[in-house]
């Protein structure tokens, strides 16, 4: 069975495994699998060439446009909002911030307008570029992993839905940890493996390689030189965030068995069958919520010719006066 991976686990280096789920949220084959020593949960084989895909083809698939509309750039507005009030006490005192995947750069645009001094690393050439052309960001369009920065040049480094997407999770968060200045701080979101808010058949996706709970990103985050300050999870459970500080002399961790975790996501996955969820109170709790939120983008969409006016309007309670 040891034999029947393509790469042992990212955080704990076993070989073994269960297989998890055999479909994504579209139906077609995709084997997840799970390692029994810590629970770290990933798609083994990669399903798609991590590269290409995001560079060209990501936005595309999941959004239907190469480029974000406006109502793309009101949702994540929004969503940047609700962010900046989750990391401001964090982002007090710090001055240098790096966004790894700075999609339309909506972020990004807003901590410049705080004061901040902003560079992003976006994948996709269609967002990117936007991000550039519309709002004057500094973006570099690629990879974190293929970029270079000299060590210790950011105060704070934040990445929202990115860390589920790389291949090599510990690379990355390694680099990240170079980039940090003694003092600096990493936030991170990512999917919660364990939710169960959404419909089961939603739970995994072509284009989330890893998928994380509270215990295997904290594990990893200190594997990687950090020091966890905080985790916390949306209100639905759906989504899980962590923000941490840079460790400058860290130790190598002696043991990455994580007790038990393997045992519990496996639980919680199986037990959430689309029998369990429509007999629960989510997908109308969600549902009741999605309508209104869809009723005032609409009306919203009247008020905006262009993706700079939209921003302006979302943030101008936020901005200093």
């Amino acid at each position: 069975m040891k034999d029947d991976l393509s790469r042992p686990c990212n955080l704990c280096n076993s070989t073994e495994f269960d297989v998890l789920s055999t479909r994504d949220r579209d139906g077609e084959y995709l084997r997840t699998v799970i390692c029994k020593n810590c629970g770290l949960v990933w798609s083994d084989p990669f399903p798609i060439n991590p590269s290409e895909y995001y560079q060209k083809n990501y936005r595309i698939l999941y959004k239907g446009t190469f480029e974000p509309k406006i109502k793309h750039i009101y949702r994540a507005a929004k969503t940047a909002l609700n962010r900046y009030q989750g990391l401001k006490d964090y982002l007090n005192g710090k001055q240098q911030v790096l966004e790894i995947g700075s999609g339309g750069g909506e972020f990004s645009y807003l901590l410049n307008k705080l004061g901040f001094s902003v560079k992003g690393i976006e994948p996709n050439e269609g967002y990117g570029n936007y991000s550039k052309s519309e709002y004057g960001l500094d973006v570099q369009i690629g990879f974190a992993q293929n970029t270079e920065f000299a060590p210790e040049s950011f105060d704070f480094i934040t990445t929202s839905h990115v860390l589920e997407h790389v291949d090599d999770p510990t690379l990355v968060l390694k680099k990240l940890h170079g980039w940090l200045n003694s003092d600096g701080i990493l936030a991170i979101e990512v999917p919660n493996v364990e939710a169960t808010c959404q419909s089961p058949k939603s739970t995994f996706h072509t284009a989330h390689l890893f998928n994380f709970n509270q215990a295997t990103l904290s594990l990893l985050v200190e594997k990687c030189g950090f020091t966890v300050i905080k985790t916390f999870f949306s209100s639905d459970k759906g989504n899980l965030s962590l923000v941490a500080r840079k460790n400058t002399s860290p130790s190598p961790l002696s043991n990455l068995t994580i007790a038990g975790n393997f045992e519990k996501i496996t639980t919680i996955v199986r037990k959430h069958t689309a029998l369990v969820h429509y007999f629960s109170l989510s997908p109308y709790i969600r549902l009741l919520n999605k309508i209104p939120r869809l009723l005032e983008e609409k009306k919203a969409m009247e008020n905006f010719a262009d993706a700079k006016s939209v921003l302006d309007s979302c943030y101008k309670k936020t901005l200093p006066h």
